[in-house]
């Protein structure tokens, strides 16, 4: 998976799917926060919680790895890492292995 050490990466999170258990908040706190509903949310640059549906940030190059393995150990795999030049999904339920 080369191309997630080159590309730029954009996250979000499928609140309809998430079970609040906060594996991603713990991984990278800096990109996900829990909002009042209990579920995760990503926050832009400026650390406000992006709450509209399927709201997109990009990841911090130093916290790609955290990013990328939250979406991985994801219970509720909501967490979605898209390539920003393609849209091509590298992490989450719709990445191609």
């Amino acid at each position: 998976m080369t191309e997630v050490a080159t590309d730029q990466l954009q996250v979000w999170v499928d609140q309809d799917l998430c079970t609040g258990d906060g594996l991603c908040v713990q991984y990278a706190p800096e990109v996900f926060e829990f909002d009042v509903d209990g579920l995760a949310y990503v926050k832009g640059p400026d650390g406000e919680l992006q709450q509209a549906p399927q709201s997109r940030v990009a990841v911090p190059e130093h916290l790609r790895l955290e990013v990328v393995d939250s979406a991985k150990e994801c219970p509720g795999e909501c967490i979605h890492v898209v390539r920003s030049s393609d849209d091509v999904e590298v992490a989450g339920p719709d990445a191609q292995d």
